[in-house]
């Protein structure tokens, strides 16, 4: 299998002076949890939201989202305003509008760098950018058993069934809460990551194209 490399920014560690910068930019909150994509059915954000629900009080971290949808986003905004998490949820995207500098490679690589992790529980992917993203920046990563996940995210990635609120909560405790766990993540992605670059894809998909001469 051939996985996909992201933007080589994102293994780049941003200096805390930057971060710091972006954090205060965009109003972000000490810690958080992060959450990247079009905000669309398969994307799967109306489950996180319950599972944010679910850890609650005993996690006080938000999520932070960064992206953009019509339709499922006035679904989930129902669900965050009949269970009270208005406070809990941050649509970034939204605050600051889609011509501000959130989606551009450096402060996307800042924001994941400052969270405490990202989760991607998609029901389906052709891929799943974010995840390899998250991992080159040593950031842990929930994501999805099903689809492509699992080869987005090779063995760096806590994997949970996307219809399962509850293990995506389960995720989000361990990584609050295990020190350990998450460091053996950052390391793990870290590994992964090095062995996906753009320079590997190219070299495996050249040993495919001599391997049909």
């Amino acid at each position: 299998v051939c996985v996909q490399s992201c933007d080589p920014v994102f293994s780049k560690i941003i200096n805390e002076e930057t971060k710091q910068q972006v954090a205060q930019e965009y109003h972000l909150p000490k810690e958080f949890f992060l959450s990247v994509g079009s905000i669309i059915e398969r994307k799967n954000l109306l489950n996180v939201c319950k599972a944010l629900l679910q850890v609650q009080p005993e996690i006080a971290a938000p999520l932070v989202v960064i992206g953009n949808g019509r339709k499922y986003k006035k679904e989930v905004k129902t669900f965050i305003a009949e269970h009270g998490l208005e406070k809990s949820v941050i649509f970034l995207s939204e605050q600051f509008g889609d011509n501000s500098r959130i989606s551009q490679p450096e402060t996307l690589a800042a924001i994941y760098q400052l969270s405490l992790g990202m989760i991607y529980p998609s029901f389906y992917e052709g891929f799943g950018l974010p995840v390899m993203e998250a991992l080159s920046s040593e950031v842990p990563v929930i994501t999805s058993n099903v689809s492509s996940l699992p080869e987005a995210g090779g063995d760096a990635a806590f994997y949970v069934n996307p219809a399962q609120p509850e293990e995506i909560a389960t995720g989000m405790k361990k990584i609050y809460g295990d020190k350990m766990y998450v460091q053996k993540m950052k390391e793990k992605g870290k590994k992964y990551a090095l062995q996906n670059t753009g320079e590997m894809y190219a070299h495996k998909m050249m040993k495919i194209y001599q391997s049909l001469c």
